[in-house]
């Protein structure tokens, strides 16, 4: 798994990906954070807060995720060399691992960075340090399960298609619907219960700062799901 994970991450870095994605995701939350007017801007929006950055955080990553994601298998079967991959002496869990793995690191490198907004929202409080650190850390753990399961849905979509465009297409209406799609669904048949199959209700509540067995059990749920279904399409190569 680390030979891929290896290779994955070399891979990255050694094409224009790495640097696009990373500065694509800070150019975009950097824009509408500080820069455009409008409700996510945090100096118009008058307390030292960062709750804009993560409401907006996850619908740029819903487009960026499966950018990254998109090229996982997509890009091997198309070269003919998934097959050739899969005669190593590796399992195909640990293939698919070292895939996920490697994508995941790319995008926590991206938002490592933004641990910035942090230190300027913590200067700009008043009395400087005006911050809640509970919420912004259970936002940040939230962020991370969202971004584990957008990983996971995006290295399964690669394998549906040698197309990476499909692949990429896919990933994001998989996400999509996962995020916000069946809170959509909840609200017109007032089910707390479809609400609770949807991402963005347990994002929601860990970013209240109170970490909930029951919205991290959901999120590594979905992406051993994902993954789970990634090794089994791998498995039919």
């Amino acid at each position: 798994m680390l030979a891929i994970l290896k290779k994955e991450i070399n891979t990255f870095f050694a094409s224009p990906i790495a640097y696009l994605v990373i500065g694509v995701f800070l150019l975009l939350n950097g824009l509408f954070l500080w820069l455009f007017k409008g409700e996510n801007n945090i100096l118009d929006y008058g307390f030292a807060d960062l709750s804009s950055f993560f409401l907006l955080a996850p619908w740029i990553l819903i487009f960026l995720i499966p950018a990254v994601t998109m090229r996982s298998f997509s890009d091997e079967k198309k070269q003919g060399t998934l097959e050739l991959l899969l005669t190593k002496p590796i399992t195909h869990l640990n293939i698919v691992l070292g895939k996920y793995f490697g994508a995941f690191v790319l995008i926590l490198i991206a938002l490592l960075p933004t641990l910035l907004y942090v230190y300027t929202v913590y200067q700009l409080g008043n009395p400087v340090g005006n911050l809640d650190f509970g919420s912004t850390l259970g936002s940040y753990f939230g962020l991370l399960f969202l971004i584990a399961a957008y990983t996971a849905i995006g290295v399964f979509a690669s394998t549906l298609s040698d197309n990476q465009i499909v692949a990429f297409i896919t990933a994001v209406a998989i996400c999509f619907m996962f995020y916000i799609g069946f809170e959509s669904v909840a609200n017109f048949t007032s089910s707390n219960f479809i609400d609770q199959l949807g991402m963005n209700a347990h994002y929601k509540s860990i970013s209240r700062g109170v970490i909930d067995t029951r919205d991290i059990i959901y999120f590594l749920s979905i992406t051993a799901f994902f993954i789970m279904l990634t090794k089994l399409n791998i498995n039919k190569e």
